[in-house]
């Protein structure tokens, strides 16, 4: 995306009155004369807010084949270098939304085209490291930066009132069907690296799907080129994008184009080495229990050999852990029939209620998972997904990843930014695993920074 910056500026708080007066009129106006409706009302509100942020957003982004498929758009669509000149000359361009009035005034300011043209001309900036996320749930667009601000500025949580926004969340659900394309979704920096979030228009539900795998591969690996073509040196990815069944934790992408110079990261080693240091120090057992991923491997297998007696539930992932480690396991796996053996229990995707509801009081649940688990117990405790504590020279972060507080963040975003820090240069996919140790010094000593293990009960 092509942008340039414009002056800031903030409207006194009388405007915001007048402003709302205004774009009011129509809505009581159909709501008096009975002659309104939800989707009417939905659809106005929405086009209006949408016009006004994007007027506002401080950074041009209509393209100019909009305008050369259509001319007279030119007259009834502002754009936001048109508007910006309004901020910055103050006696012209008065019009919101359409421009045609202030030709039919005299009031266009003669620089409005030049400044558009110019904007267009700037160089995109591009990445050093990319972060490929997806949409959780179709609500979840409105918790990004393009959606409402204020919602990206908090933890990510379902709220009743996006209900009412169903109309425009059929629409963009059949827009992602049809564009197909990964979007930015948010641009940082640290230091001297930029960094960019992009985002796969695919929801968690459609991973599941089998038909839709083939589709979901084509996106990451066409987002994988793209960083490629753009100079990007790391792409991490993020949620279900490094799945096992769809990519073998993003394998097929590097043996498919082995000529890659952009280095894939899954943030596996990372993720271990925040799990290992989020278990309470003199633990000598803890409880592994859901879907047996990259990451559950390596922990149990961490743990073993610290001589941590790992205990499962099940016979069958008691089956998967004891092919995989051997006599690597020193003894320490064990299967049990008990819940109430452990106090700390390392949960995945598909730890059930049931099972959870079965804990002792006092339980520590530690997610492996990608996903957040559903706190069903207030006597116990819940840590988060693996995430840690950004530093302070991390700019632009003014929104929450998902459901993470703001300025934490997942270690597999982490991941990509450490690899690039410190200029690894081999891949980070498959089934390997980088050096644990190495990896959480060096995240230590740029200023990322572990999160506290809960330790006290809920009030």
């Amino acid at each position: 995306m092509i942008s340039v910056r414009f002056a800031a500026v903030t409207h006194p708080f009388a405007e915001h009155i007048v402003y709302f007066a205004l774009f009011s009129l129509p809505v009581s106006t159909v709501v008096f004369f009975g002659t309104g409706s939800i989707i009417a009302i939905a659809g106005y509100i929405t086009y209006i807010d949408l016009m006004n942020n994007m007027g506002h957003c401080n950074f041009e982004l209509i393209p100019n084949w909009v305008f050369s498929i259509f001319p007279p758009l030119k007259y009834i669509m502002y754009t936001p270098s048109f508007h910006s000149l309004h901020h910055t000359q103050f006696r012209t361009n008065y019009s919101l939304f359409m421009p045609i009035y202030d030709y039919i005034y005299g009031t266009i300011d003669k620089s409005s085209d030049t400044l558009y043209e110019i904007s267009l001309q700037r160089k995109e900036e591009t990445p050093n490291v990319v972060h490929l996320m997806h949409l959780t749930t179709p609500e979840s667009i409105y918790h990004l930066r393009v959606g409402f601000p204020y919602l990206a500025s908090k933890p990510y949580s379902s709220a009743w009132y996006l209900w009412l926004l169903w109309p425009v969340t059929l629409w963009f659900m059949m827009l992602t069907r049809i564009y197909r394309r990964t979007f930015v979704v948010e641009r940082n920096r640290f230091h001297q690296l930029r960094l960019q979030t992009w985002a796969i228009p695919n929801f968690r539900e459609q991973y599941h799907l089998k038909w839709q795998k083939e589709s979901i591969n084509n996106m990451i690996e066409e987002a994988v080129l793209e960083a490629e073509e753009k100079g990007a040196s790391v792409l991490s990815l993020g949620l279900m994008n490094q799945g096992k069944e769809l990519n073998r934790y993003g394998e097929v992408y590097v043996k498919k184009h082995p000529q890659l110079k952009v280095k894939l990261v899954d943030g596996s080693s990372l993720a271990v080495a925040v799990l290992l240091n989020s278990i309470p120090k003199g633990t000598t057992q803890v409880l592994l229990r859901g879907n047996l991923t990259k990451v559950a491997f390596a922990v149990a297998f961490s743990l073993c050999q610290k001589g941590i007696q790992v205990t499962v539930l099940r016979e069958d992932e008691y089956e998967k852990l004891d092919k995989s480690l051997g006599t690597k396991s020193e003894g320490k796996l064990v299967i049990s029939k008990s819940y109430s053996s452990c106090k700390v229990w390392l949960v995945g995707d598909d730890l059930t209620e049931k099972e959870q509801r079965k804990a002792n009081k006092g339980t520590l649940f530690i997610p492996f998972s990608q996903f957040r688990l559903k706190n069903l117990r207030k006597d116990c405790f819940y840590h988060t997904t693996p995430a840690m504590q950004t530093p302070k020279a991390l700019e632009n972060v003014d929104s929450c990843e998902n459901w993470l507080p703001r300025r934490v963040m997942s270690v597999w975003r982490i991941a990509g930014i450490l690899h690039a820090l410190e200029g690894w240069e081999e891949h980070e996919c498959g089934y390997t695993i980088s050096n644990i140790d190495k990896v959480w010094e060096a995240c230590l000593k740029h200023g990322f920074q572990p999160l506290t293990v809960p330790t006290q009960s809920k009030s």
